[in-house]
């Protein structure tokens, strides 16, 4: 398959949107503050999610109902489709270090290579896997990926297609979801359908699991701390949880929008600041800070976000919305 030839005119909402707390402190930026968030509506629809950005600052993303890939340039705000396979409806996008774009294939068990010139596709079948989710680079020429509703957890050699399952939890509910990598070359998954997050060894296979702080606690995604914890969020309870690796034991802090906050997505940047997303009535995107224990800002989003990247070298968080938008938000660091 080649590039199409679909072009699609940017369409900017601009806000410009100050925390709500706290307030500067001695004339100083407070950590999770922003700068401007800026949102550029994506005229396919198709329900736009999960950005990553290429190391030539381009931004790639996937229309899932829309069963596209798409690539946006916030240089000149334009736009490029990338045909890909009927019946894939991609949930997820990853970039590695040449500017090639992986995604997920959810509704055809595939992970597919694209080409970012010439569109060409390269397929690899993930066999009994057969939704994959979300995904991880390895950092050794593979990718981890999640597969919810088969209840997988499955790594593809990124050269010869070889691919390797394993089964997380006991439950044939545990519905693997959020994926990360720590510096030791162990993928972590947050466990949707249990009460647990896990710990996977890259060769062994061996699972270490860690309990959440109750047994009706549920989280989509999770976030690693150099500093030894694990961190999830408890999206029926409205809560941030933090597990310590050596110990287990769990600490939960309530999000600012309490119990009907709806928690989904969290990620980190490059100064201890984890940010959260909160899909309940109020839209929010809430920054922690992990060395202060505390809520530092709040900023108001006008739809629902449910993953985000963060671009260290720009200082910018990118994510999409269900309201089919790419958005970005510098944060006080940012140079553009």
């Amino acid at each position: 398959m080649r590039l199409t030839a679909l072009f699609g005119t940017a369409v900017a909402a601009v806000l410009t949107l100050p925390p709500i707390s706290p307030e500067p402190l001695s004339g100083q930026d407070p950590p999770g503050g922003v700068d401007e968030l800026k949102e550029w509506a994506v005229e396919w629809g198709g329900r736009t999610r999960d950005p990553a950005v290429s190391p030539d600052g381009t931004v790639w993303f996937v229309g899932q109902a829309g069963n596209y890939v798409a690539r946006f340039d916030p240089a000149d705000e334009s736009f490029r489709q990338y045909e890909i396979e009927d019946g894939a409806n991609p949930h997820t996008v990853i970039v590695d270090e040449e500017g090639y774009g992986w995604y997920a294939g959810n509704r055809n068990g595939t992970i597919v290579r694209v080409h970012p010139e010439t569109g060409e596709l390269t397929v690899f079948p993930t066999g009994e896997a057969r939704d994959p989710h979300t995904m991880v680079f390895d950092g050794q020429g593979g990718i981890w990926f999640t597969s919810q509703q088969s209840n997988r957890l499955g790594h593809l050699d990124m050269a010869s297609g070889e691919v390797r399952l394993l089964t997380p939890h006991e439950s044939d509910r545990a519905r693997p979801y959020g994926i990360v990598m720590d510096e030791e070359g162990h993928p972590w998954v947050s466990l949707f359908g249990a009460d647990e997050i896990v710990r996977i060894h890259p060769e062994s296979l061996e699972v270490t699991r860690y309990k959440k702080a109750s047994a009706e606690s549920r989280s989509r995604r999770l976030e690693l701390t150099g500093d030894g914890y694990a961190w999830y969020v408890d999206e029926p309870h409205g809560k941030l949880g933090r597990v310590h690796i050596e110990s287990g034991e769990v600490t939960e802090f309530d999000m600012p929008g309490g119990r009907d906050a709806r928690p989904y997505a969290i990620t980190k940047d490059d100064q201890g600041v984890l940010w959260i997303t909160q899909t309940g009535p109020e839209k929010r995107l809430t920054a922690f800070d992990t060395g202060a224990e505390e809520f530092v800002a709040v900023h108001e989003v006008s739809h629902n976000i449910r993953h985000m990247y963060f671009d260290a070298e720009r200082a910018a968080m990118w994510f999409g919305t269900d309201a089919n938008f790419i958005g970005r938000a510098l944060t006080n660091r940012a140079t553009p």
